[in-house]
């Protein structure tokens, strides 16, 4: 792992060691056969919850540790050196927590922070569909309110924790007339009435990782279930987004110097021509690629979560940055470390195949890393349009 001093304090040093010791001790030994059978990893889950790190970023009023961005990086960045198949799951029910730590009234964050601060229940969050994926402002997903109900119809699609999670935010129309502006957010629950699962998905990567289509047929929840205020649903998952984006990145560091970690321990045994292939400038040059573009990922994450924590509020170009730039580095780095243990980097034997495999899904998920581009070029024409 990298040595770096990036001026921790005590408790977060802490949390860095805590979560790469249950990355070494508990993830990394079954990383393999969770990547083979696509078993949920309960037990993990439930290493993580009497780690307390399920708490990081909630706060102490509720059950957490009160943490910010920052904290919560750093602990992904260690859990993903083992598996960020793994780390997902766990990163995943950050992101349905977060709406309600942003948006929920008092009565929603004390009946359901303390539970997903515990770990005793996974949260999810439902935002993409079939028809909108990059297209945020296209979901089809109803709400309609009845007395003192709201009526859900629709699907979500490649739903994170779907069906293994018991607390789901979810964004839905409650004004169709009005585009992304008639989008609310509700607080779901697993066993609702009319709310039921797909499939589980066979994926490519992140395959220990659950993603199940939500389905919501006539799913009757209580008013009391919106958040925050009608027609806020759009602001409400751009938010949320935007603080989540900084921990994929984070993930994307953890994946990429565990990659890195495998290419220079094999150069240095791997003997070719009488030498270890280490010697060999072509070899160098590619490691020395992979340290870099690693320690300058870390950095950009670092100090753009430090930035979010001491209260910047425009941060949609930055965390855009924080989530582009690694997981592109994270690609690159996890597909030259295939190519630096050759043919043996292609065996399952070795765990740079399956680092590669669930390396791309960062480039794809909470945002395509187009889509990033995107938001960083419109936020600079603005930048520069006041100037």
């Amino acid at each position: 792992m990298a040595k770096v001093n990036y001026f921790l304090t005590e408790e977060q040093q802490m949390i860095v060691d805590l979560a790469y010791q249950i990355a070494v001790e508990k993830i990394i030994p079954v990383r393999a056969r969770l990547d083979e059978t696509e078993e949920f990893p309960w037990d993990i889950m439930k290493d993580l919850a009497q780690a307390d790190l399920f708490g990081l970023y909630i706060p102490e009023q509720y059950g957490g540790l009160g943490g910010g961005c920052f904290e919560n990086c750093l602990a992904v960045e260690q859990l993903a050196y083992g598996c960020i198949a793994v780390t997902t799951t766990f990163a995943a029910s950050a992101l349905g927590a977060y709406p309600i730590v942003l948006f929920g009234n008092e009565d929603q964050k004390e009946r359901y922070l303390p539970d997903i601060a515990s770990g005793k229940r996974l949260a999810a969050f439902g935002l993409t569909e079939a028809g909108a994926g990059s297209d945020a402002a296209g979901i089809k997903t109803t709400a309609v309110e009845d007395g003192d109900y709201w009526v859900l119809n629709g699907t979500k699609q490649w739903i994170t924790n779907g069906g293994e999670a018991e607390i789901y935010t979810i964004i839905a129309l409650t004004d169709k007339n009005k585009g992304a502006r008639g989008a609310s957010a509700f607080i779901v629950e697993k066993g609702d009435e009319g709310f039921s699962f797909g499939k589980k998905e066979k994926k490519m990567g992140l395959r220990a990782s659950a993603t199940r289509e939500l389905v919501f047929n006539d799913c009757r929840i209580p008013k009391d279930r919106l958040l925050g205020r009608r027609g806020a649903g759009f602001i409400i998952a751009m938010k949320t987004l935007d603080l989540a984006r900084p921990g994929i990145g984070a993930i994307a560091v953890g994946l990429s110097q565990a990659a890195l970690d495998e290419s220079v321990n094999y150069a240095r045994q791997r003997v070719q021509f009488g030498q270890p292939i280490i010697s060999f400038q072509a070899i160098q040059h590619m490691l020395a690629d992979m340290a870099t573009q690693i320690e300058a990922s870390r950095a950009l994450v670092y100090a753009i979560a430090r930035t979010i924590d001491a209260g910047e509020k425009d941060i949609s170009k930055l965390s855009a940055m924080a989530k582009l730039f690694p997981t592109d580095v994270a690609m690159k780095v996890t597909t030259d470390a295939v190519q630096i243990l050759g043919g043996y980097g292609y065996m399952k034997e070795y765990p740079v195949e399956k680092m590669m495999r669930d390396a791309k899904i960062l480039q794809i998920y909470e945002g395509t890393n187009q889509i990033q581009r995107n938001v960083i070029g419109q936020a600079l024409n603005k930048e520069y349009a006041r100037k």
